[in-house]
């Protein structure tokens, strides 16, 4: 059995006007058309619908009976076609983010928010890992948009914004790193410092930083999570170096930050997306808001 979307309209349209004029009327279709539709309606159900003359039109027993049924049917279909409609613009809609800890923590949710009171309609699935698993979740079109830090190998990403991130010193109040006017590699190389984990891309910034100066890094401890560092540096366990965006760098109030100076502590950051996989609409409009948290950070 095949129905035809515009039959059912046809049919609920000729049964609530009660009149073929009418309903072909409201369906911006001819008379003949219409009866047209309702004809192979009924071929298809095998049942006839309408009893018509020249002057009026009723429903059959067995139309009276299909009508609530297929009203629905109709109904729902309509409400199914409307929330596709919105789903294709920016009204609904979910953005789907993959992005470091550092702006998922930080500038993020005050983004989120602004453009939420814009568009209420539309959720987020955040997903905060670090860089090498922004890569994946994109390509694996898990997420629709990344921000993640360091290089792009992946050939199935598109890079769509760039930016970059300073790395800072953080340090306890009174530290010797506190009386001087600048920081660099060589005043970080004389104290045992919390790094982050080998597969973050603050630690390949780090690590690749002591390379090229011919450095090695005393290594007071190592950590996944950038709260642990800080957690670490207020016991006097070191120094952390912890990117500039981050949240925890500015919240500790009881830790000081400066800046460390020397190009090889500069991280970075892009926004990515899978190569030749156009973005959701909703996804599409937030770009313009994580182009303006790249703009901000630190």
């Amino acid at each position: 059995m095949n129905l035809d979307v515009r039959q059912l309209r046809a049919f609920v349209t000729v049964a609530e006007c009660g009149s073929f004029t009418r309903a072909a009327a409201s369906l911006h279709l001819s008379q003949p058309a219409l009866t047209v539709q309702i004809r192979k309606l009924e071929d298809v159900l095998g049942l006839r619908l309408f009893d018509r003359n020249t002057r009026m039109v009723a429903l059959t027993r067995n139309g009276a009976e299909l009508l609530p049924g297929l009203g629905r049917i109709l109904r729902e279909l309509d409400g199914v076609l409307a929330e596709t409609r919105q789903l294709s613009t920016i009204e609904r809609g979910i953005v789907r983010l993959a992005l470091l800890p550092s702006f998922a923590s930080g500038v993020l949710p005050e983004a989120i928010a602004g453009f939420r009171a814009a568009h209420p309609g539309v959720g987020f699935v955040i997903r905060d890992v670090i860089a090498s698993e922004v890569a994946e979740l994109v390509a694996g079109g898990a997420a629709d948009l990344g921000l993640t830090g360091g290089a792009v190998p992946h050939a199935d990403l598109e890079i769509l914004l760039r930016g970059s991130d300073r790395m800072h010193a953080v340090y306890p109040e009174g530290h010797p790193l506190a009386g001087l006017a600048t920081i660099g590699i060589a005043d970080l190389a004389s104290y045992p410092l919390v790094l982050m984990d080998t597969a973050t891309s603050v630690r390949q910034v780090v690590d690749r930083a002591f390379a090229d100066a011919g450095l090695s890094p005393c290594i007071g401890a190592e950590v996944t999570y950038m709260a642990s560092a800080v957690g670490m540096v207020r016991a006097g366990l070191g120094v952390a170096i912890l990117p500039g965006s981050a949240m925890e760098v500015r919240a500790e109030h009881s830790l000081r930050s400066q800046q460390i100076e020397g190009d090889g502590f500069v991280r970075p950051i892009a926004v990515v997306k899978r190569r030749r996989r156009a973005l959701p609409p909703a996804s599409e409009r937030f770009l313009a808001e994580l182009a303006r948290i790249l703009a901000a950070a630190p």
